[in-house]
């Protein structure tokens, strides 16, 4: 909350506007956008795509503002030790930022333990999509999780910038929708 607080000093928004924009989310049913991008895995490079990860189950797709900082450091460990508990439901988890891909083979490496892709977004395409630009003209992503379905739909979306809930949200909602019958 500290960094979305300094931020939106620095731009002059309020922080009742500023809440809003970081609260934004798809809803649950949208059709979620399809994207392909680059990304790394225990520090090597590979192209990334949502239509690809989705014909092997639901995919875990978080958003976060910047690799290396607090909260983002705290998330990533929390979804690497939950990678192998996702895997099991037949789910993938791949982290999206607007860092540069160089920070992230370092990022995916130390912080996600090699254990999950983290993609680079530096054109905020993929945030944008997603309605996850945190604050307008800068490239930080809210703190937003959402589950997609094989059928490329959100199935749960959570935004919050406490890290802490956010693997236990989107675990709990993989869980729901394996329950259903998927």
């Amino acid at each position: 909350m500290k960094l979305l607080s300094r931020l939106c000093l620095s731009l002059g928004v309020s922080g009742l506007l500023c809440s809003a924009l970081a609260q934004a989310e798809l809803a649950k049913g949208a059709a979620a956008p399809d994207f392909r991008t680059e990304a790394s895995l225990g520090g090597k490079r590979f192209q990334y795509s949502l239509n690809e990860a989705l014909q092997h189950g639901p995919v875990v797709l978080y958003f976060y503002p910047a690799a290396f900082t607090s909260g983002c450091t705290v998330e990533a460990h929390l979804f690497a030790e939950a990678v192998d508990k996702f895997k099991a439901l037949g789910a993938t988890v791949i982290g999206v930022s607007g860092d540069d891909i160089e920070k992230l083979q370092r990022f995916s490496v130390s912080e996600c333990r090699s254990k999950f892709p983290v993609a680079a977004d530096g054109e905020r395409k993929i945030m944008k999509a997603y309605d996850t630009v945190m604050i307008p003209g800068t490239s930080y992503a809210s703190r937003t999780s959402y589950v997609i379905t094989p059928d490329h739909k959100v199935w749960y979306s959570y935004s919050a910038m406490d890290p802490n809930q956010h693997v236990a949200n989107t675990m709990q909602a993989v869980e729901a929708w394996k329950a259903a019958g998927h």
